[in-house]
């Protein structure tokens, strides 16, 4: 018995050519190209750490785009920052696969140190300066944008909210970062967190400004915030489901909002550069001698035109006398 090879059309090559381009593109449209060492490119790579929770990784994220732009460089992010930031917003960097990362003699810099001209640089630490991208905020505000069901999702729920019976025409997010900072805010850093008297001040200053606005509550503690935050004027919403290892509901809601008041952390930081807008934020939060004064400047987190009314800083003097 013989067996005959048959040679496929023209028309059926073409058919499974196209099959095939469309399921590559699909493919890496859906997962970041992962790169392997002999595709790194020629003229260098910058990549960071990829340290903390959402806010500590949208700061490293934003310094690695935009001193890898001032640089010349190429730049990936590490898988574990893909899978924080990537079912959230739209970026774009692509990814550097762990066994790659292992192979390269990285240059390891500390932010705060003099970027030299190198080729291979691993930035580290928890960069959270608008002094390294705001430069290129258009392009960080686009590189966080939020994925469209998740905008949606937020907007469908402040589009059913109302004040007094009516839709209210300016809405407040509001941050309340509690969490491990209870412990390590008054232990390690000699400082404070909000109090009820900030938030009040927080408040009245939009309350001053704007007509019936609605403020919109979210927090690792929600608890405490409704034991502590006045909601006797009809126009707070204790929104917040507390989650922090579930944060894109939260940080959806704050930012598809018209202004924000933000505590302390990275988290609240994010979610004012993001939205624009009017910010107040907490300000003096920590005893002159603290060592947290060493590594966070608050003239480079908080924008300059940014409000700050300072804490009470009398629990933290009894504290540490």
């Amino acid at each position: 018995r013989r067996f005959w090879a048959t040679c496929p059309s023209s028309s059926t090559i073409c058919f499974l050519f196209v099959i095939f381009a469309v399921s590559t593109i699909f493919h890496c449209h859906r997962r970041r190209v992962v790169l392997f060492p002999r595709h790194l490119p020629a003229g260098g790579v910058f990549t960071i750490n990829a340290k903390g929770r959402l806010g500590n990784q949208m700061g490293e994220y934003a310094t690695l785009y935009a001193l890898a732009k001032m640089n010349g460089r190429a730049a990936f992010i590490p898988p574990q920052m893909h899978s924080t930031l990537a079912p959230i917003f739209r970026i774009t960097l692509p990814v550097l696969h762990d066994a790659t990362a292992r192979s390269v003699p990285w240059e390891n810099y500390y932010l705060n140190d003099w970027m030299e001209e190198q080729y291979l640089v691993r930035l580290t630490g928890y960069p959270c300066s608008w002094t390294f991208y705001h430069h290129l905020r258009a392009e960080i505000l686009r590189e966080f944008t939020l994925h469209a069901h998740v905008r949606e999702e937020a907007q469908n729920f402040l589009r059913g909210l109302r004040v007094n019976g009516s839709r209210p025409s300016t809405y407040v997010g509001v941050h309340v970062r509690r969490g491990d900072y209870v412990r390590v805010m008054p232990t390690v850093w000699k400082g404070v967190l909000a109090d009820r008297d900030y938030l009040q001040q927080a408040l009245g200053w939009f309350r001053a400004r704007h007509r019936s606005p609605l403020f919109v509550i979210t927090s690792d503690d929600m608890a405490w915030c409704r034991r502590n935050i006045n909601s006797s004027h009809q126009d707070v919403l204790f929104a917040g489901n507390g989650r922090q290892g579930s944060p894109a509901r939260d940080f959806a809601l704050l930012t598809q909002c018209n202004h924000t008041v933000i505590t302390v952390g990275t988290f609240g930081i994010w979610a004012a550069y993001l939205t624009g807008g009017s910010t107040v934020y907490l300000a003096n939060f920590t005893l002159p001698g603290s060592r947290f004064r060493m590594i966070f400047k608050p003239q480079a987190a908080f924008l300059p035109e940014w409000v700050g009314i300072a804490a009470n800083l009398g629990q933290a003097r009894e504290s540490h006398p």
